[in-house]
């Protein structure tokens, strides 16, 4: 982006905020600290964010364990989706103090904080119409099965898209995605009520994982053609079912393992069945590729202010809570989407 002038001038470098951090690894209720911080300070092409909303992921509880992807060097703060305004730039940003944007942080100045760090040519701004809370539960939700769907299955008219764990934030994205891609969406979900959300959510059908032999069920809303995509978030035996039940040439696609079981697979059997494997890890996208997380997010953007996506089922967690949602969420007890929501008083000062 070009150079561009913030005002007024920056935060002095005294200021201090509160933040939850990760000073030693384990799980999130035994490991997130509720701290003060010296607020960051942003190098060239980064800002700093006045964090209005930060959206909850099962990522967070991974990166709190030290088994995500990402591994900050201790302490750090997680959160990966916020919503916020600009509050100070370092060289080279053309956004300006008070800008509202919507982005994923950069570690390990994390967005369960008061005031976060994101790099500018990844943030994008928020319309009005937009709220905070909303865009914040959907920065990462939605373009994660935007670039997962879109990008790398290549989700066409007509397609039976079969989502696990459809109930979860994560998931009710992905089915929601689908559909506007023009997808037929079988779900799956544990427990009735679980599977009862994902039918009011729009499914074509839903099969309780609890209960159900998923790839017989899947087999036999098919015609025993199978799926066409398969978006796994569990892992574990949900995964060895999806290589059961896709068609031919489908497209099983990999976004986390929430079961705790990372599976093994032999590469004869995608090669034998023809289908592909496809990994996607959101996160990796601000950083590596950034224009393509920025356009993956302003579609969202666009989605979300026109109605061809719905905005996720959000439940606010005051700030003081977060530790216990992101332990609710880990445990699988949730469901929609969890939004921490900083109060005025956690802000610098």
């Amino acid at each position: 982006m070009a150079a561009g002038a913030l005002t007024p001038p920056p935060p002095d470098a005294g200021d201090v905020s509160l933040a939850w951090q990760v000073e030693r690894l384990g799980e999130p209720a035994d490991v997130l600290v509720l701290t003060e911080r010296a607020s960051p300070r942003p190098g060239p092409g980064e800002v700093v964010v006045d964090v209005e909303a930060c959206g909850l992921n099962f990522a967070d509880g991974l990166l709190c364990r030290g088994r995500y992807q990402q591994r900050p060097d201790l302490p750090f703060t997680p959160g990966l989706e916020v919503a916020g305004n600009v509050v100070d730039a370092g060289p080279g940003v053309d956004l300006a103090h008070g800008d509202p944007v919507v982005g994923s942080p950069i570690l390990p100045h994390g967005g369960l904080a008061a005031r976060c760090l994101l790099r500018a040519d990844a943030a994008v701004r928020r319309p009005p119409a937009l709220s905070a809370v909303v865009a914040a539960g959907s920065i990462i939700t939605y373009p994660t099965p935007r670039a997962a769907l879109g990008r790398r299955a290549g989700v066409r008219p007509g397609d039976t898209v079969v989502v696990h764990a459809a109930a979860g934030g994560t998931g009710s994205a992905c089915a929601a995605v689908a559909r506007a891609l023009g997808a037929e969406v079988v779900a799956t979900a544990g427990g009735a009520d679980k599977v009862a959300r994902c039918l009011q959510d729009g499914a074509a059908a839903a099969i309780d994982h609890r209960r159900e032999d998923v790839a017989e069920r899947v087999l036999a809303l098919t015609d025993g053609r199978g799926a066409d995509v398969i978006v796994d978030t569990v892992g574990g035996d949900l995964f060895d079912a999806a290589t059961h039940c896709l068609a031919f040439e489908g497209r099983l696609v990999v976004l986390g393992f929430a079961s705790g079981r990372i599976p093994n697979l032999a590469v004869n059997h995608p090669m034998v069945k023809n289908y592909d494997v496809v990994g996607v890890q959101w996160p990796a996208y601000p950083a590596i590729r950034p224009a393509v997380a920025a356009q993956a997010a302003e579609a969202v953007v666009t989605w979300l202010t026109e109605g061809t996506v719905p905005p996720p089922t959000i439940s606010e967690v005051p700030f003081g809570e977060a530790s216990a949602a992101l332990a609710r969420l880990v445990e699988g007890s949730t469901t929609g989407k969890l939004v921490v929501v900083p109060s005025r008083g956690d802000h610098p000062h």
